[in-house]
């Protein structure tokens, strides 16, 4: 326990990483190699730590604060865990029963939250131009009531996911990734295959297609996003991701063959989004309250998806990937063929082989989370968390 931690702070002395003491963490590509080095580092300490029965609590009080504009399960409950290592406790904003609904603005509400908040969480996927934007404002407001006095310390704001970027999941599928394969540094030339798949539903949000092709690109590695034509994402993370290839040595490349993506590739990543172009309608319509293009639109868009059907993680296109054992991800829940509908994005016995990893690929996202806020939140993480190791707090007494 003691060497492995001490590996850990060693990585962190070789960082640069100050700048993000402090700071918001909104999306990967505005965070350098260093900084995304330190979370997972910060990441593995922490899990370190809890695995050896070692308390990780920084806060003896605070608050947590979550604002999910979308529904979540793992995300949600991943924001709690890690307030919950940190000794932080989560207060959920509940829109509806606050005084949001009777006209409260953005700056004000962000300031009357976050009295004691250390961290604000925030989810906000489902319209494009305003998520990101959402949180944008919701930082400068807290940021404006610090500098004002208003607020004893000014939280950090944490992107759980927004209209453009999911950095919490894709840094927890990138980490699973990077244990699976040994290092980051074995990750050189390895094919990622990001491909739409086929779901009875409409509306998925761009995300995390983009957060994948923005932040695996960075490594080295060979992307390929693979859709149908007309479910193309926003032309400016596509040129995040040709940036980040050029600068690190790898590839990007667009394709409209699912079969073309998983030849093989190392990693798969088969995952129903909606059209760019659908999704910017969309946003249209429902800030004009037209109820009836909205009907018209999901109409369009579920028979559009129904032309694609054949999108499907099989297992004859696993088959064609490196010596037929690719990776498999998903930020679930998956559309699984014959189990939760009828036709869908993986059929049953890939999504079953690989239950087990995919959950364990879920399970990194608490110790994302938890080591944005720890290294937004202390000034000194290596002392930090060389003193929470010789301090040694028993997290169960009677383990």
């Amino acid at each position: 326990m003691e060497r492995k931690m001490q590996a850990y702070i060693d990585r962190l002395n070789r960082l640069d990483f100050g700048g993000m003491y402090e700071s918001d963490f909104f999306l990967t590509w505005e965070k350098s190699d260093d900084e995304l080095e330190a979370v997972f580092t910060v990441a593995d300490a922490l899990r370190c730590l809890r695995e050896n029965n070692i308390s990780a609590r920084i806060f003896d009080s605070g608050l947590g604060i979550s604002i999910f504009r979308d529904n979540s399960t793992r995300t949600r409950f991943s924001f709690a865990s890690a307030c919950n290592l940190l000794g932080l406790e989560v207060q959920d904003l509940d829109e509806g029963k606050s005084q949001i609904a009777h006209g409260e603005t953005v700056r004000e509400t962000a300031n009357m939250i976050s009295f004691m908040a250390d961290v604000i969480g925030i989810r906000d996927d489902m319209y494009i131009g305003k998520g990101n934007k959402y949180m944008h404002d919701v930082a400068d407001a807290v940021a404006e009531g610090h500098r004002q006095g208003v607020l004893e310390q000014r939280p950090t704001l944490v992107n759980l996911q927004c209209d453009i970027d999911h950095p919490t999941q894709c840094m927890a599928d990138m980490l699973h990734i990077i244990h699976s394969f040994g290092g980051a540094e074995k990750l050189k030339g390895k094919k990622v295959a990001m491909t739409w798949a086929y779901s009875p539903s409409y509306g998925k949000p761009l995300s995390v297609p983009q957060g994948v092709i923005g932040l695996m690109t960075r490594f080295g590695m060979e992307v390929v996003l693979a859709h149908p034509e007309g479910y193309e994402v926003m032309p400016e993370t596509e040129a995040v991701a040709r940036a980040n290839a050029e600068k690190s040595g790898g590839s990007f490349r667009r394709t409209n063959s699912m079969a073309d993506a998983f030849r093989n590739a190392d990693v798969v990543y088969p995952k129903s989004w909606a059209p760019f172009a659908a999704m910017e309608k969309r946003s249209r319509l429902y800030s004009e309250g037209d109820t009836d293009g909205i009907r018209a639109l999901e109409k369009e868009l579920l028979a559009q998806n129904a032309e694609h059907k054949d999108w499907c993680c099989t297992e004859e296109l696993m088959k064609t990937t490196r010596a037929g054992s690719a990776l498999y991800l998903h930020c679930l829940p998956a559309d699984i063929s014959g189990v939760s509908c009828a036709d869908g994005e993986v059929e049953a016995s890939v999504f079953d082989r690989y239950r087990t990893p995919l959950y364990k690929e879920a399970s990194f996202k608490p110790y994302i989370i938890a080591a944005m806020i720890f290294l937004a939140r202390v000034r000194d993480p290596q002392t930090a968390l060389k003193t929470l190791e010789e301090r040694g707090a028993a997290r169960f007494l009677l383990k």
